[in-house]
């Protein structure tokens, strides 16, 4: 949309995330181009030139688009696989079937994965993506491409991996890459996709697996290229027990100084899950600023344990929320992350105090966007901002009579979307995407799945 061309939006309330947590029980907000123009309460100011459409929000509570900070888009084709095993019999157990993806299955799975999370609120996304067998495709390519067919804003998180079976590692020998291969795909990558401006709708890290799956060498030569690149690195990080053990006995250290050691701690770093993590842990993510990818459906479902949230925050840990991939959350959207993230917490040691609905979405929110490094950008309702934002209906069954609006939409069943806007463009109307054919992307991923179960059986 041109940049004098106005929508406005008006009657809704609106919780604007912002730093002084600024809400409008009945306000407006006017959308100019791509941008946030204008927000307040009461009616939108009389004598807007150009407005090329109003919308009547009544009923409906405002927020800005969700951001995803850590996701696997291949697992969509792989779901409700291994339901009760742990992480690491979890990955034993498909790493031989992811190992025979191919640049068709994840162009699928990309798609099922951005369209449901897109449909449910989410405006900006990412994707870890670290399997590359030989002769594959171009995956990163196929990610991309249906990120950018969806219009969603997109972090791709360039993964990699080094360490194989023959090395001690958990992927066979033909699904890794070696050090020099995936550093220079990596750099490719980022120069090819990487738009560094305001308004980006791409971007790339750097982001090799895990401590487990990759070389010391590539983890620090991978910290080394992102910040000649002037890009963000994101991993996981501290996710287990057994993660934790393993540093230990090959490198001497817990998992936060192994990654202190190699480069792997710093304002442009964020790492996936952080769940067992001690005081000096968290004190060493808060002074050098180490954002944070919470996903406590996943944590749950492959029984890891319960990240210490409340007491990341207090410390000033920059924290986000994350799908993470589908095969260990197979609901595979994030608004059942703000939710499960509030109340899992109360399961920890601060009980009720460990969070509140408010702070649940401004890690869905603002949070995410601190993370990923567009805290300036999105995250956040305010004038000159992107206009990536919400109308959630709370006019319903499941939420009319729960009065404050983000209470229902956090504490509630998850509310339909009735419009997603992403740079100003909308992208959902009435809980289905206007940028995609769903019946089409959910025949196309459950043929995908056959294929490569078919595929997976003969090895």
């Amino acid at each position: 949309m041109a940049a004098d061309r106005r929508i406005v939006i008006e009657n809704c309330s609106i919780a604007t995330v912002d730093a002084d947590d600024t809400e409008y029980a009945n306000g407006y907000v006017v959308v100019a181009g791509n941008r946030i123009e204008a927000l307040g309460a009461g009616k939108a100011p009389e004598g807007l030139e150009n407005v090329v459409r109003r919308i009547d929000a009544t009923g409906h509570l405002v927020t800005p688009g969700l951001v995803n900070t850590h996701h696997h888009y291949y697992q969509w084709i792989t779901r409700g696989l291994a339901t009760d095993h742990n992480l690491f019999d979890w990955l034993v157990a498909l790493y031989p079937t992811w190992a025979r993806i191919d640049e068709q299955m994840v162009r699928a799975a990309a798609e099922g994965s951005l369209a449901m999370m897109a449909r449910g609120g989410v405006t900006t996304a990412m994707d870890h993506h670290y399997v590359f067998p030989h002769g594959s495709g171009d995956l990163s390519g196929a990610i991309i491409g249906a990120a950018r067919d969806m219009g969603v804003r997109f972090t791709l998180a360039r993964g990699s991996m080094d360490r194989s079976e023959k090395n001690g590692g958990l992927p066979p020998d033909f699904a890794v890459e070696t050090l020099e291969g995936a550093l220079a795909a990596t750099e490719e990558t980022v120069r090819q996709h990487h738009d560094a401006s305001f308004d980006a709708m791409t971007q790339v890290a750097v982001a090799p697996c895990s401590p487990f799956s990759v070389s010391t060498e590539l983890l620090k030569q991978g910290a080394e290229l992102a910040r000649r690149l002037g890009v963000r690195l994101h991993t996981h990080g501290s996710e287990t027990v057994e993660e934790e053990q393993f540093c230990k006995e090959l490198f001497g250290m817990g998992p936060t100084d192994y990654f202190e050691s190699t480069g792997w701690l710093g304002e442009d770093v964020w790492m996936a899950h952080c769940v067992h993590m001690n005081d000096s842990d968290i004190a060493a993510f808060a002074r050098t600023k180490t954002g944070v990818a919470h996903c406590p459906s996943s944590n749950a479902r492959l029984a890891a344990g319960i990240a210490r949230v409340p007491d990341m925050l207090a410390a000033g840990v920059p924290i986000g929320l994350g799908v993470d991939g589908t095969a260990s959350n197979e609901s595979g959207e994030l608004h059942t992350e703000l939710r499960n993230a509030l109340l899992i917490n109360r399961l920890g040691a601060h009980r009720e105090a460990a969070l509140n609905a408010r702070q649940a979405l401004r890690l869905g929110t603002y949070g995410g966007a601190q993370v990923l490094g567009r805290a300036g950008e999105i995250g956040s309702l305010e004038p000159g901002k992107l206009a990536d934002l919400v109308l959630w209906n709370l006019d319903t069954l499941a939420h009319a009579s729960i009065a404050d609006p983000v209470t229902a939409l956090v504490f509630g069943a998850a509310a339909p979307v009735t419009a997603s806007f992403v740079n100003g463009r909308q992208i959902v109307e009435d809980n289905r995407l206007l940028t995609a054919d769903e019946d089409a992307i959910a025949r196309s991923t459950r043929a995908e799945a056959q294929r490569l179960a078919r595929i997976a059986a003969q090895d």
